[in-house]
């Protein structure tokens, strides 16, 4: 019994050692990516136009306090020549969508394409109809690709390779190697923590060179260490 006990607790230790070994070599390759990202000049974004202010000017509600200093952190990251890597943290309905749809429509007012990816298709659908709703007056082109828009995702890959497409919402779909743009701008990712290993990996791509804006109501606490030690930056609404 004292064999059997010895050895698997030696197996444990392995297992933990393998584990400790793989969050070390993972957290490494974040920090090397970051210093990548923090070593190179991103796009410079222009100040507000006309049509930004229309456009914010046209938001229903009163901003909170929160809600304008994060619209605020968004914008002084993306006006900067550093590459935006910041995380909007807010439980539902304390207004992330709104700070996402300013960023995204001064994105695309200074000429980018934006893609949106959320970790389920009832979520992807949800943003695609308020995005929708609320750029209506502009002549911004909107797409959603999931499975739901398989009858036209050959129209929507051709669209967003020649630039047609302005914004595009979906699900992991569009993390899938056929998926090709103009112009991108910006990434904005709703729940990163949601998504499986293999997507991960090629978010971690598509991150290297582009302002990514990364959306959660329960951050993870690796993402939150990593803004609390200045990897990532963090505007939490309350």
């Amino acid at each position: 019994m004292k064999n059997v006990f010895r050895l698997g607790t030696r197996g444990f230790k392995r297992k933990r050692k393998k584990l400790e070994e793989d969050i070390q070599k993972f957290a490494a390759e974040l920090i090397k990516i970051q210093a990548r990202r923090q070593s190179q000049n991103g796009f410079v974004y222009q100040k507000d136009t006309v049509w930004q202010e229309e456009f914010e000017a046209n938001f229903p509600f009163e901003e909170t306090e929160d809600q304008k200093n994060a619209i605020n952190d968004v914008k002084k990251d993306m006006e900067s020549p550093q590459i935006m890597d910041r995380i909007v943290c807010g439980d539902v309905g304390y207004g992330k969508t709104e700070v996402t749809m300013r960023a995204a429509f001064k994105a695309i007012d200074n000429g980018k394409q934006v893609v949106m990816v959320a970790p389920t298709t009832v979520l992807a659908e949800q943003h695609f109809e308020r995005f929708k709703r609320r750029f209506e007056n502009y002549p911004i082109t909107i797409e959603n690709l999931s499975r739901l828009t398989k009858s036209k995702s050959k129209d929507i890959l051709k669209n967003l390779k020649s630039g047609i497409i302005d914004l595009v919402i979906g699900t992991h779909r569009l993390l899938s190697d056929d998926v090709q743009f103009k112009n991108l701008g910006l990434l904005i990712i709703d729940e990163e923590q949601r998504f499986g290993v293999k997507h991960k990996e090629k978010i971690k791509q598509l991150k290297e060179n582009i302002d990514v804006l990364t959306l959660t109501a329960t951050p993870i606490p690796r993402t939150l260490h990593m803004s609390l030690i200045g990897i990532r930056d963090m505007s939490v609404l309350e």
